[in-house]
């Protein structure tokens, strides 16, 4: 008798990274303690097993990871680890030797870790943890020119960050030309990456799909036809920043615009992860991070997962902004109506040290 109860998956709680997680912990099947034993990590093991039988996106996939792993614990390579954190990086790492799939993740949660069955405390200080860091728009400016500038760093639950990503559109909505930042970005929420995109299409536009495993379901993306504010448009150049770090969700926005021709994407070649992830509790200190879905771009009817977005203009992540800066200006010289304006452009770039 299986002694993991089947969880649900809400489509609210869909993330592309994986975060530190707090979770509320509805399974208690073991006290936590810094110290394991062998009956503790074969219940850990079983746990985790258990829950990527149920919803890993691939079943035979997972069916391959239990039998890796089954073959270790027989080989007694995990008799020696005692520490929690240990344990679950080197279940993390065997699981990840098979799958390939950086989105998996086996998580230790030391003692102290959130009791309460709604998850309403680790809720909160999700929230804190969020409004902290401005909801992940870390920075929006005007550069010159009149080209907009915006990093975002997360994309957190729409809800949460609906107001702040409006108002940082908004500002940079009368840029002439505009670049996203996103070479420190790790992820966050589908939903909250289409409503910034909806900013920067004139209609409403078909972004990605996630399929889901369990349920055999496909969830459609869409831009938004109306947003708070004001958008920035369809038609003004977009340039997007990329480097080895951008993964998951900062991903699939690079990916949608590059694949929509929307979006320039200049920097380097993204970390390549394209499943969306939940945690499942295993017991008072062990949860794992599930891939539990695969994007489908609409357009490639593929993603991105293992292989990155390859960027459209190859370079040195820490050169991947001043890059996009002459390409901006280049753009604008190239289609300028008013030769004022087209001059002012010149000058910006006859200014700038040669590539």
């Amino acid at each position: 008798m299986n002694r993991f109860p089947r969880v649900r998956l809400p489509r609210a709680a869909w993330l592309l990274a994986l975060p530190a997680i707090a979770l509320p912990l509805a399974v208690q099947a073991a006290a936590d303690t810094d110290t394991l034993d062998g009956a503790r990590r074969a219940s850990v093991i079983d746990g985790a097993l258990a829950r990527l039988d149920e919803a890993y996106v691939f079943p035979d996939v997972a069916r391959r990871m239990a039998e890796s792993v089954r073959a270790r614990v027989a080989r007694g390579e995990y008799e020696d680890i005692r520490d929690g954190g240990a344990f679950a990086r080197k279940l993390t790492e065997d699981l990840r030797a098979v799958s390939r799939d950086r989105h998996l993740r086996v998580i230790h949660h030391p003692a102290g870790a959130p009791q309460d069955a709604d998850g309403a405390a680790a809720g909160r200080d999700e929230r804190e943890q969020f409004a902290r860091t401005n909801y992940g728009f870390d920075k929006a400016e005007r550069l010159q020119g009149n080209i907009g500038y915006l990093e975002i760093t997360r994309f957190p639950p729409r809800e949460l960050a609906a107001d702040t990503a409006a108002a940082a559109m908004g500002f940079v909505a009368n840029a002439d030309a505009l670049i996203i930042d996103l070479r420190r970005n790790g992820g966050g929420a589908p939903p909250t990456v289409a409503f910034v995109q909806s900013y920067l299409f004139d209609q409403r536009t078909h972004l990605n799909d996630i399929y889901e495993r369990v349920g055999d379901r496909t969830r459609e993306f869409w831009t938004e036809t109306r947003v708070p504010g004001q958008k920035f448009g369809g038609s003004k150049p977009v340039f997007v920043l990329t480097s080895q770090g951008t993964f998951s969700g900062g991903e699939e926005f690079a990916y949608n615009l590059q694949q929509l021709r929307r979006g320039t994407v200049v920097g380097e070649v993204t970390g390549g992860g394209a499943h969306p992830v939940r945690p499942f509790p295993i017991d008072a200190g062990f949860s794992i991070g599930v891939p539990f879905a695969r994007a489908i771009n609409p357009i490639t009817k593929t993603n991105w997962e293992g292989t990155g977005v390859q960027p459209d203009v190859a370079t040195p992540a820490s050169e991947a902004r001043d890059v996009a800066y002459r390409l901006a200006l280049e753009k604008l010289v190239a289609t300028a109506g008013d030769e004022a304006r087209k001059q002012q452009w010149r000058d910006l770039l006859s200014g700038l040290k040669p590539p």
